[in-house]
């Protein structure tokens, strides 16, 4: 009898917890300064893509206020490849000194979890900035 309840919670645990992962998340980026203004940002997104109903459509770089800098969306899904990497070009401004990367799915929308990139350093967590 203990083992049903037992058996129960950790099976909704385990949903609770995998729910998340539904959502398109940023394994990496790497920033690579191009021009004065103008980097080029490779991105790498992990989602578990099930076909037109629910894939990764896009992630965007934003600026430290939550302005939009630039999108890339993705037309299609990746079911069979995966993670994968995509880029886009975009205009930073020379004052700007932090950016933030985040992904979307077609059936979640923006995934909150952000990585938050300090163009002044080499690396950091899930980002990389060539010079």
């Amino acid at each position: 009898m203990m083992i049903k309840p037992c058996y129960g919670f950790v099976l909704c645990l385990a949903v609770s917890i995998a729910a998340p992962a539904d959502q398109a998340h940023i394994v990496s980026v790497v920033f690579s300064k191009t021009g004065a203004t103008s980097w080029s940002v490779d991105t790498t997104l992990r989602h578990a893509d099930t076909g037109w109903e629910h894939y990764a459509d896009g992630w965007r770089v934003l600026d430290a206020q939550g302005k939009e800098l630039a999108m890339r969306v993705l037309y299609h899904p990746h079911v069979d490849e995966q993670p994968f990497t995509r880029s886009v070009t975009v205009s930073i401004p020379a004052q700007t000194t932090s950016v933030q990367v985040q992904a979307r799915d077609k059936l979640h929308g923006w995934n909150e979890d952000r990585v938050h990139v300090d163009l002044g350093q080499a690396a950091g967590p899930r980002f990389t900035v060539v010079r």
